[in-house]
């Protein structure tokens, strides 16, 4: 695939000998941070090699950032590539580990965690400098809805990693009570985000918007058929081609309904879609099939023996 973007070996090599000079750090922070620049990590075929490149590519574009600390592009960048990694890389398999490595799974976690949390900061700069006063608002429930009125189409991706990011550190320690403080924050950034453009990144908001509403208790603000709904928008969109839709269902609403009949029939569409169908999305549909086996081949972790059918053993 041809792109105007720089090659990330030509970027690595362009860290070695940027000097401290303003002009050439900004020219290549706007070279990396335009439309598609992470596409050489979503559209590879090969998850290992990414998880291992990603934290260089973190740290170059850190590096990048603080010589530009007010641009727009590292700062969405960076930040979205703190929650991507920790979500695919660090949390993802920390999950999977077996109940006698508790030691090493609460570890990862924690780190993930961690890597959340530092995602978000930086994407909280991002809308800060754009909406002064943005993250001390977010307290002030009249105050920050007047805020999320000024945000842009534009800022939706901000809106969205920022969210992801929150929520996720969450879900890991949902004891924080400092987290737990900001669930009203986020369900209003995520519910302006969709307002704003329903088809981000073509069903991400949906995908989200499924796991949001089946995974909160109903006092705060889970439900059941809008998790539904989005499912079925999500598949609707993508002629019923999408394994993240179909894992999220099977994960978080088949599990609560005890129905191991569409969990099981739901993870295996997942299974049966063609990575190379959407080539911008390759890596994220076989990281999701990778989950789809586990939980099948797990499923005991999930339902009682009364749920399963006889020959599941």
């Amino acid at each position: 695939m041809k792109t105007k973007y720089p090659s990330f070996i030509a970027a690595c090599c362009l860290l070695l000998i940027i000097s401290s000079g303003c002009s050439i750090n900004t020219l290549v922070a706007n070279a990396l941070t335009g439309d598609g620049s992470t596409a050489v990590f979503t559209g590879d075929s090969d998850p290992q090699l990414v998880g291992d490149a990603i934290p260089f590519a973190i740290k170059m574009y850190e590096a990048l950032l603080d010589g530009n600390p007010g641009h727009q592009g590292l700062m969405l960048t960076t930040g979205s590539m703190f929650v991507m990694y920790a979500n695919a890389f660090v949390h993802g398999p920390a999950e999977r580990l077996p109940s006698e490595e508790w030691q090493a799974r609460e570890e990862g976690l924690m780190r993930a965690k961690r890597l959340y949390l530092r995602g978000i900061t930086i994407l909280y700069d991002a809308l800060d400098a754009k909406y002064r006063g943005f993250r001390d608002a977010a307290g002030q429930e009249d105050t920050f809805q007047a805020y999320l009125g000024r945000v842009k189409k534009e800022d939706v991706d901000l809106l969205y990693w920022a969210v992801a990011g929150g929520l996720a550190a969450y879900s890991i320690d949902i004891l924080d009570f400092e987290l737990s403080m900001r669930m009203p924050e986020w369900t209003a950034m995520i519910l302006r985000a969709y307002e704003l453009d329903p088809d981000f990144n073509g069903t991400a908001l949906d995908e989200f918007l499924l796991l949001f509403y089946a995974s909160l208790p109903f006092e705060l603000g889970g439900d059941i058929e809008r998790a539904k709904y989005h499912f079925r928008q999500a598949q609707d969109k993508t002629g019923g081609n999408n394994a993240g839709a179909y894992i999220s269902y099977a994960k978080v609403i088949s599990t609560h309904e005890r129905d191991y009949a569409t969990f099981r029939d739901y993870l295996e569409r997942a299974l049966a879609v063609d990575p190379d169908a959407d080539i911008a999305t390759r890596l994220v549909t076989i990281i999701n099939q990778r989950e789809a086996r586990w939980l099948l081949d797990n499923a005991g972790n999930f339902f009682s023996s009364v749920d399963l059918p006889d020959d599941y053993y």
